[in-house]
């Protein structure tokens, strides 16, 4: 299928063929019919990625930092990949459309297929074929105007805005900014029974909204423009002002108090700094400012959009879905028309020239649409890059998942060898599959699994997804008679680790990217430190991660116990030479219940004792992990991977490095060598299923505090 695509390196529009997005629960697939090209947040997008380097940063110092944090702890080498990757990407526009629902998730009921709809969200985005959660997604009716219905996310953060207004019949509002959204706003309270003021600086949009939607329209730079607005609102001001702009100054914020009545509601829609002015108006008139966020209660709430739990009725009578409901049922029952919005009805070839219009304001418009080919059939998961090999490499790779992690990480550590080729790769995403196949040479990509595991040219899946879909990607890989390679965790459940064992058989390698014990630190302390029993503590400063993140997700990530603390249970297992027997586990009490603030202290077949201690509460600005040693007289030291010292009986031996090296590239490779030469996996496969296996048994013990035995 086709799709819409910039890279942010540079600006480029590109219509790219992509794989059919893969259909996950709580999703319908929908064929879209018409989306709506949104001149302000996407003509933003297009602004930014086509600025240079210098104008990029200055758009995000937030970015910024975060790349010149990863310069320090990383070093140059990791923090190129990781700008490149995003600056290479092919970068998805849009947010609003229509379609056809061509299939249905199972656990999915009240859609079916042949449901004519109207999505929001990133994933209702400029492509042929959409996969929109449940809760994005809303039913039309069958004779609905499709074009009108494409307003349909606009339409909702409309809503949002003249809900969070909090007006009555008959009470009066100005809304400064009449573009697209500014107009969608006017209707809506015109509507409501709400008398209109608008305000823009560009008279066009001025008239255009006093034929279809304004009571009164006046241009911000029209003299008396205050004193206007105040005498059509009864000589008190407006009940509430919706600022529906976009603007770097103060201005709209500052002109809202100067109109608005005393204790009155400003709502803020658009992209506008707050920083007014104390004086004259919000201090004394007492004005209440609002966020309105996006298109309702449920926008950015993991629970609500991607797992579909809705919100009460009686406790939350608007949420984003229900926004939408009634957006589309004004459009439907004619009490809003749209119609004279749309200035604009592009074919998807031709969608590059309407943003070039909207950077070069060449025309005048308002909204623009583009129209698909909706007599095409569309099925394709697989999208070929490069001509199949004729020739069957002795190392074919597929991945599944290849993210940030996999980007910066995994595939560039796999060996440039002419008998190891990268033949396949799958993604949640179809322009992120498509990114990392041009980007890294890749055969083909496709939203397939299936693709992956029957390829005949693939023997080795290096699998790089979330957490809770690992255990099933290993097993599938294994009866497909694959090499697998996981990045941790194994699995998350006792049950799901059962299956593995009995997927896994010694014919194939089962790898997880326990990485730490292949740092050339690492090498160090297992030479200078080989007598047994010894003492070991690692204490990890791992910073919060928020209490909604998907890492913290019992059923997504399974939480940081699961997701982060195998690595260290795995490390200690490695140093000592020795499989854990007993695990006890405490944790901080904290009003979030996420077990991230813990000690667990583990023995070991040999003697060994090793304390584990992850804290989440503490500094960004100390080191992440500190590891001591002790051994017979011996001590080792290792500080965040960035250097080693051994004490002994005469002067510390230190090793530093330049920059970190947490053993990443030698993990990769040492996996392939195995395959290579046939030699035994770099981790014992005992040594795998015990980690998981602890972190099960660290869990238990919080649970009942107890002693567990492994």
């Amino acid at each position: 299928m086709q799709q819409l695509t910039q890279k942010l390196k540079n600006g480029k529009m590109k219509i790219i063929e992509v794989p059919v997005p893969s259909l996950q629960k709580g999703q319908v697939l929908v064929q879209v019919y018409y989306s709506l090209i949104s001149a302000g947040t996407e003509g933003s997008t297009v602004k930014a990625a086509r600025k240079g380097y210098i104008g990029k940063a200055k758009e995000r110092p937030q970015q910024v930092k975060q790349v010149l944090d990863t310069l320090v702890t990383q070093g140059p080498v990791q923090t190129y990949r990781a700008v490149m990757k995003k600056l290479d990407a092919y970068s998805p526009l849009g947010y609003s459309c229509t379609g056809k629902v061509i299939d249905v998730a199972p656990d999915v009921t009240g859609f079916c297929v042949g449901d004519l709809v109207g999505c929001g969200g990133l994933s209702a985005s400029h492509a042929e074929v959409i996969s929109v959660p449940v809760k994005l997604c809303v039913k039309l009716n069958p004779d609905t105007d499709l074009k009108q219905a494409a307003y349909n996310t606009l339409g909702a953060i409309a809503m949002q805005g003249v809900r969070q207004a909090d007006l009555r019949l008959g009470e009066t509002c100005a809304v400064i900014g009449l573009g697209l959204l500014g107009q969608i706003t006017a209707l809506l309270l015109k509507v409501s029974g709400v008398r209109v003021v608008g305000v823009d600086i560009n008279q066009d949009m001025v008239e255009t909204g006093k034929k279809h939607c304004l009571d009164m329209g006046l241009n911000r730079n029209d003299a008396g423009i205050k004193e206007a607005i105040i005498e059509f609102a009864n000589d008190m001001g407006c009940d509430s002002v919706i600022i529906t702009a976009a603007s770097s100054s103060l201005d709209p914020i500052n002109f809202a108090g100067a109109i608005a009545r005393k204790k009155g509601n400003i709502v803020i829609v658009g992209a506008v700094p707050t920083g007014f002015d104390r004086e004259p108006h919000f201090y004394k008139k007492e004005l209440t400012i609002k966020m309105s966020c996006s298109y309702g209660p449920g926008r950015y709430d993991p629970a609500y959009e991607d797992k579909g739990i809705d919100y009460p009725y009686s406790y939350v009578r608007w949420t984003e879905n229900r926004n939408m409901m009634t957006f589309q049922e004004l459009i439907y029952s004619g009490q809003i028309n749209l119609n004279y919005l749309t200035t604009h009805c592009l074919k998807l070839e031709e969608a590059p020239k309407a943003y070039d219009m909207i950077m070069d304001q060449s025309e005048p418009f308002i909204g623009i649409l583009i129209e698909y080919n909706i007599s095409k059939q569309i099925t394709k998961k697989q999208v070929q890059i490069n001509a199949p090999r004729k020739k069957e490499p002795a190392i074919g790779i597929g991945f599944i998942g290849a993210g940030s992690y996999a980007q910066n990480h995994l595939i560039p550590n796999i060996p440039k060898k002419n008998d190891i080729q990268l033949i396949g790769v799958m993604t949640a995403t179809s322009t992120g599959a498509r990114s990392v196949a041009d980007r890294y040479g890749f055969d083909f990509c496709t939203s397939e699994k299936r693709d992956i595991l029957i390829h005949k040219n693939i023997n080795t899946i290096f699998i790089a997804t979330r957490h809770n879909t690992h255990a099933d990607f290993i097993i599938s890989s294994l009866k497909a008679g694959k090499h697998v390679f996981v990045e941790k965790p194994i699995c998350l459940t006792p049950k799901e680790l059962e299956k593995i064992k009995s997927a896994w058989s010694p014919d194939h390698k089962l790898m997880v990217g326990y990485n730490r014990r292949f740092s050339p630190l690492t090498k160090i302390i297992k030479k200078n430190i080989i007598s047994s029993p010894m003492a070991m503590t690692f204490r990890i400063n791992a910073g919060h991660i928020p209490q909604d993140s998907w890492i913290q997700d019992k059923e997504i990530g399974g939480g940081r116990i699961i997701g982060e603390i195998c690595h260290f249970v795995d490390y200690l297992t490695f140093i000592n030479g020795s499989l854990p027997i007993t695990v006890y586990a405490s944790a901080m009490v904290q009003t979030s219940n996420l077990n991230d603030v813990l000690n667990i202290s583990l023995t070991y077949k040999n003697g060994s004792i090793g304390n584990i201690s992850y804290f989440a509460n503490g500094s960004k600005s100390l080191p992440k992990e500190r590891l001591e040693i002790y051994s017979h007289g011996t001590t080792a030291v290792l500080n965040d991977f960035k250097d080693v010292s051994i004490y002994g009986s005469g002067k510390p031996r230190t090793k530093k490095l330049m920059v970190q090296d947490k053993g990443q590239k030698h993990c990769v490779r040492q996996f392939i060598e195995t395959i290579q030469n046939g030699k035994a996996s770099p981790i014992p496969i005992e040594e795998i299923f015990s980690s998981a296996e602890t972190c099960f048994g660290i869990i238990e013990s919080l649970r009942t505090n107890q002693i567990i035995a492994l």
